[in-house]
Order: C-alpha cells, then sequence, then structure tokens
C-alpha cells in the first residue's frame, strides 16, 4: 500500500475517533418525554406525585417577535400564545396541582403566560429573570419537601440550568415547552426530559390506566 495512502487511512481514522468521542461527551437535547412511554420509564409521573418535580415553563409566543396579534402590550405575549398557555396549564392541572407552589418572572411575557396557565395571578420572583451561574442552586433554596415547584422563565435560564445539570449543547427551548427536573434524595438535581407544549395530549395519554 502506497505510503500516501497509508497517511491517509491514518488521519481518517484518527478523525472518526474525535467524532465518535465528541458524539460520547457532547450530550444532546434532553430526552423527550411525549414520545412513546417516556413519561412514565423516566419517574416523571412518579417524582410529581410524591411532590418532587421542578418544572420549567417558558413562556408562550413573544409579541415583539412575531407578526400574530398581541394580547395587550408588545413586550407580552400573542393571542395564539396565551391559547396555548391555557392549554399547558390544564396539563398540568391534569398532573394535579395540590402540592405545587408556582412562581413567575417578573416579565410581562412570563406573568401572562402564568396567569393564563392557572387563573390567577402568580407570585413574580426576580431571579426567575436573571438566573447566572448560581440558578441551580436558587431553585433548591426554593423547594419545599414534598411540593413541586413550577417555574414560568425564560429559554435563556432554561439553558442555564441545562448546561450546569450537562446539557451544555441542548437545543433551545420552545416557547411554552417544559423541563421537568427532580431533586434527589443527594441533593443534586437531575433533569428527566422535556415536554413541548404541542406534545402534552400524547403525553397525557400515557397517564390513564
Amino acid at each position: 500500500m502506497p505510503r500516501s495512502r497509508k497517511v491517509l487511512l491514518g488521519v481518517s481514522a484518527t478523525v472518526l475517533t474525535i467524532l465518535v468521542s465528541g458524539f460520547v461527551l457532547w450530550p444532546g437535547t434532553p430526552l423527550d418525554l411525549g414520545v412513546g412511554n417516556q413519561m412514565q420509564q423516566s419517574g416523571a409521573y412518579r417524582h410529581w406525585q410524591g411532590g418532587e418535580v421542578i418544572a420549567l415553563v417558558r413562556h408562550a409566543e413573544r409579541c415583539d417577535r412575531s407578526e400574530k396579534p398581541c394580547l395587550g402590550p408588545e413586550d407580552g405575549i400573542t393571542l395564539d400564545g396565551s391559547s396555548t398557555a391555557s392549554e399547558v396549564g390544564q396539563a398540568f392541572r391534569s398532573l394535579g396541582m395540590a402540592a405545587t407552589d408556582v412562581f413567575s418572572s417578573p416579565a410581562t411575557r412570563t406573568r401572562q403566560t402564568s396567569e393564563y396557565m392557572f387563573q390567577q395571578p402568580v407570585q413574580t420572583q426576580d431571579w426567575l429573570a436573571n438566573c447566572g451561574d448560581d440558578f441551580e442552586q436558587v431553585i433548591k433554596a426554593h423547594k419545599s419537601l414534598k411540593r413541586n415547584l413550577v417555574l414560568v422563565t425564560h429559554s435563556d435560564c432554561i439553558s442555564d440550568l441545562e448546561r450546569q445539570l450537562g446539557y451544555e449543547h441542548a437545543l433551545a427551548s420552545e416557547y411554552t415547552s417544559s423541563l421537568f427536573v427532580t431533586l434527589n434524595g443527594d441533593g443534586s438535581l437531575q433533569i428527566l426530559g422535556i415536554v413541548n407544549a404541542r406534545n402534552w395530549p400524547r403525553t397525557l395519554e400515557q397517564l390513564r390506566p
């Protein structure tokens, strides 16, 4: 075999090894809980029943980045977004909200989203707008024992938490998507997966006997 061909094969093998290693070490987007029976298999429903879930919900469609009719101010959400928020809120009520605390970022778009989700004003928290490197620790500080925590926030904040929990290269969250996280017995947070708004009907089907 000519030396040049051996060199080429060697380089190709090295590149392939790097690509495979990078794929293994490069976590993708969290599990899609709306596919198959993932809501059950991931333990998300069991953790919710035990009050062990933190759900981060991205606000609904932004008015200032859409040509669709606005619900109100330009820094708020669209009319379509308010309908989607209502549907997502109904999905959470189907899971059960008796042992659940809800907080929202103070931004107009998150406040509107949370109000349409839960049909009432929701307590706002500045830390849900600013997030950052200590976001994981702040979330833990607001999680009560045996009570779920729903946080209506922003895509940057969700990305911050995904990065802190090992998903550095996750895709940006969709409007009104929900990232499900659980608090383990050792105090660590673990991502269970994500439910996009359009997949809630299929997701809830998994929970029916």
